[in-house]
């Protein structure tokens, strides 16, 4: 179907609403990050995860960044980095380290993959 003179779709009736025409779609696998192509998808994912409990246990501590990087030995930017979830310069060793530093333990298991699944990297936070 053509495009009217405003430029957009047209819109269709179907049952009681009103839907726009199905484009197709691609199908997107569990990490949005590789969807989006990046190469280090699974470490950044793996960070985020690490950062999200690290963020939230600062907040439960009512830690400010400059009390959190004494406490941490990280500059206050870094903390800043961490708290903006701008990982890229941080490693997860340090995130790991980080965490321990506030009383939190942080286990890695490993396991052989199962069946014809990929081999991955999980974080439970």
């Amino acid at each position: 179907m053509t495009e009217g003179k405003t430029g957009r779709r047209p819109l269709f009736w179907e049952g009681s609403a009103m839907t726009m025409p199905r484009k197709h779609r691609t199908r997107g696998i569990d990490n949005v990050l590789v969807d989006l192509g990046f190469d280090d998808a699974e470490e950044l994912s793996v960070k985020a995860m690490l950062a999200m409990k690290l963020n939230a246990v600062l907040e439960a501590k009512g830690l400010t960044q400059a009390r959190a990087s004494k406490i941490l030995g990280l500059p206050q930017p870094k903390i800043s980095a961490i708290r903006n979830y701008k990982l890229r310069g941080i490693s997860l060793e340090r995130l790991m380290q980080a965490l321990t530093l506030l009383g939190q333990h942080v286990r890695i298991v490993v396991s052989p993959s199962k069946g014809r699944s990929m081999a991955r990297i999980d974080v439970a936070a």
